[in-house]
């Protein structure tokens, strides 16, 4: 008996004195997640998106927990060595399982550290055009010009191309107006000119292009190119093809549409075999 408590007794300080320090690695270690994750919150809050900063603060704790956790079992005398083989594996049966998601997931990430573009942005890519609502780890959302939700995986997002009409402060409008042969070159610029001159929406540099571009078919073709702000693309694009149409009819410039002339022969004979 007196041997036997003996045992008991070295048992009881040994794993006291392991569960004692289990105890405050715990405090410590929990503090240290806490304010490790302060830092972390700080430092990116200036250059990444609320989403990533939050997914990467909870990532970081998660593994600081488990960190933690192998660390106390370590110190209470318990194996570890199989329970991280046992992880492992079951990490790496997961990540097989999810590959999709997975793509997807790396995507949102690069997306929202890159960030190609912000909520709010007119896009073009995977394939769809709208306006971007919101930027998730997994999905994008975006909304049609017919107000239509789009989901879009982030993985397709971020192996395609990528338009932003919405990055740049101003766009440049690229517009063609075909007259008849007959016009005069001088008085068409003059006309388109003046219109150009009188909106004011139309930034003045860089300078408008009024020219003659192209001898087509059936009509000559002016190219014009002038400058806005982004938010007026649309209103002086639609505003310039009704004034340069009601300015052409006033002044009696023909607006030529495309024609075929069919000539019948009068026999048989007027036929060139």
């Amino acid at each position: 008996m007196p041997e036997f408590s003996q045992g008991m007794e070295e048992i009881i300080r040994t794993y006291s004195v392991k569960l004692l320090l289990a105890f405050v690695l715990l405090v410590v270690g929990l503090w240290l997640i806490k304010f490790i994750n302060k830092i972390i919150t700080r430092s990116l809050e200036s250059r990444f998106d609320k989403t990533l900063i939050k997914f990467l603060t909870s990532l970081s704790k998660t593994l600081l927990m488990v960190m933690l956790l192998i660390s106390i079992a370590s110190t209470i005398g318990i194996q570890v060595t199989s329970f991280v083989a046992v992880l492992g594996a079951l990490s790496f049966a997961i990540g097989l399982a999810l590959q999709g998601s997975l793509a997807n997931f790396a995507g949102g990430v690069l997306l929202l550290i890159f960030k190609p573009f912000v909520a709010e942005d007119y896009v073009e890519m995977a394939g769809h055009s709208g306006t971007v609502k919101e930027i998730q780890l997994l999905y994008t959302i975006m909304a049609t010009k017919d107000n239509k939700k789009v989901f879009i995986p982030n993985g397709s997002i971020s192996n395609d191309s990528i338009i932003n009409y919405s990055a740049m402060d101003k766009r440049r409008i690229d517009l063609t107006f075909g007259v008849g042969y007959e016009s005069s070159i001088k008085e068409v610029k003059e006309i388109i000119n003046n219109l150009v001159d009188q909106h004011d929406l139309i930034l003045k540099k860089p300078e408008p292009i009024i020219r003659l571009g192209e001898h087509a078919g059936s009509s000559l073709n002016f190219h014009v190119k002038i400058w806005v702000k982004t938010t007026d693309y649309w209103s002086v694009f639609y505003d310039l093809q009704e004034q340069v149409k009601i300015a052409f009819d006033e002044a009696d410039i023909n607006i030529p549409f495309p024609q075929l002339d069919v000539h019948f022969a009068e026999s048989l004979q007027d036929i060139n075999i």
